[in-house]
């Protein structure tokens, strides 16, 4: 019997199905705009988008987990680098569509001696992004650079050395509201050996205090995110006996003390680097369908309108001339689930009929008294209609003129019911139908409900979910 998938590989699956989904219904929206081209503008960004999925996907595929390293200049980050990949020179590579071209190298740390690489672990590929200092560049080209490496990272890495200014903590908040799991590496340990992870915690406490982000700073970091590391130790002047009895000093660098880092990320990445990935993916899936599916409806505005009318038609004139109460509210529930499905299918975004009878729910749900109003007025009206049909046989004319104001008042709620849902439904699927059952905000809500309780997504689980839903 084959054993069934772990859940980071179930939630992996789901984010790929996702992103292809997306894919497809990027193609169709292409498809739509060659009758009726949207401004050259929103076509690139139509583009961008699914250029940026289409990464996405082959990173998914190719099971890469990206680690963004940030810091201020003179910290050390190219060094933390290099004592990871175990080189002084940083192989080069510019990052699909990251501004100011920051560098991205393969990281192959399993199999080596040392390491707490599980089976698991190695069938992740690391890649590591280094990044220009934050305080190299003005401040919005600095934000917008550090915002878009960090939406495309799983992990993030922070470098500081000495003390912690004030810049350095309003840009550790600043990708804190990025809301990825995040490593505070104290470099240059050697030179400050009375530093502690409880000392600099103890630091970031008390700047935190000082700051509107500070509380969310301390819901989501703790020392356990703090590792203490030298990767480029300063040379030390060590004594030296000769044979000859002589003493001499010479000059020694030490090896680098990088063993804490690497081992934390591999730890991370091993207990929740899918999730990271799968979540990660499914949050770029759910800004671009959102912003797909409003410019679908832009693109469709006309066909949709005349489809609400030709439904509401449909429905006022079935609900009229029909003389069954309970018939009329079956009838029309129908039409209106009917309605969401033939929108949904010219938007390019199909949803299956359980998923319409769950939209339909909630429209009537969250619409207030109006739909409401409509079903209990029809339920009446019908009611009515049906006993003018059944006191008939006395007087057949005056029967017929009931039944007729009955069945055109009856008709015009209905009428007015189905163009609110139809209109509703418009509003819902403009977030592209990421609320299905396999949608990527289905998924989101699954992965952050189900987060083992030891791992850094649930301790922000729940700024993830108030961010995110």
């Amino acid at each position: 019997m084959t054993p069934s998938p772990d859940p980071q590989t179930l939630y992996l699956q789901r984010a790929r199905n996702a992103v292809r989904q997306a894919l497809n219904r990027y193609t169709g929206y292409f498809k739509a705009a060659r009758q009726n081209p949207p401004a050259a503008t929103t076509q690139d960004l139509m583009k961008t988008d699914m250029e940026r999925l289409t990464v996405t996907l082959n990173k998914l595929e190719n099971q890469v987990a990206r680690v963004a390293v940030f810091g201020l200049v003179s910290r050390g980050k190219s060094a933390v680098l290099n004592a990871l990949l175990g080189q002084k020179v940083l192989p080069t590579g510019p990052l699909n569509g990251v501004t100011l071209n920051p560098q991205a190298v393969v990281w192959s740390p399993y199999g080596k001696a040392g390491s707490k690489a599980t089976p698991s672990d190695s069938s992740l590929q690391i890649e590591l992004i280094d990044t220009p200092g934050l305080d190299e560049i003005d401040g919005q080209t600095r934000a917008e650079m550090a915002q878009t490496i960090a939406r495309q990272s799983d992990l993030i890495l922070f470098v500081v050395s000495d003390d912690i200014t004030r810049t350095e903590f309003q840009a550790l908040c600043a990708l804190r509201q990025e809301q990825k799991p995040l490593l505070l590496v104290f470099n240059k340990i050697d030179l400050y050996p009375e530093q502690s992870r409880q000392a600099i915690y103890q630091s970031l406490q008390r700047l935190a205090r000082t700051t509107v982000d500070g509380k969310l700073f301390q819901r989501s970091l703790t020392t356990n995110e703090i590792v203490l590391v030298a990767a480029d130790p300063a040379p030390l002047q060590v004594r030296v006996e000769q044979p000859d009895g002589r003493v001499t000093y010479e000059w020694e660098t030490p090896a680098p003390v990088i063993d804490p880092l690497k081992e934390k990320i591999l730890e991370v990445l091993g207990q929740e680097g899918r999730t990271l990935m799968a979540l990660n993916a499914l949050v770029q899936v759910q800004a671009a369908e959102g912003r797909l599916a409003g410019k679908l409806i832009e693109v469709h505005q006309t066909e949709a309108e005349a489809l609400i009318w030709k439904f509401v038609s449909y429905k006022a004139i079935a609900v009229a001339v029909n003389p069954f109460a309970v018939l009329d509210l079956v009838g029309g529930t129908v039409s209106d689930l009917a309605m969401i499905r033939a929108l949904s299918n010219l938007y390019g975004l199909p949803i299956t009929a359980h998923e319409a009878g769950k939209l339909w729910k909630t429209i009537l749900l969250s619409s207030g008294s109006l739909l409401l109003t409509e079903i209990g007025s029809g339920l009446v009206l019908g009611l009515g209609k049906s006993a003018a049909v059944a006191g008939a046989g006395g007087d057949a004319a005056s029967g017929i003129t009931a039944y007729a104001g009955t069945a055109i008042a009856q008709g015009s709620f209905a009428g007015l019911g189905s163009y609110a849902i139809g209109r509703a439904a418009q509003i819902y699927l403009e977030n592209g139908c990421s609320w299905g059952s396999q949608g990527a905000s289905s998924t989101i809500q699954d992965i952050l409900k189900n987060l083992d309780t030891n791992t850094i997504l649930y301790r922000i689980r729940q700024d993830l979910s108030d961010r995110l839903m």
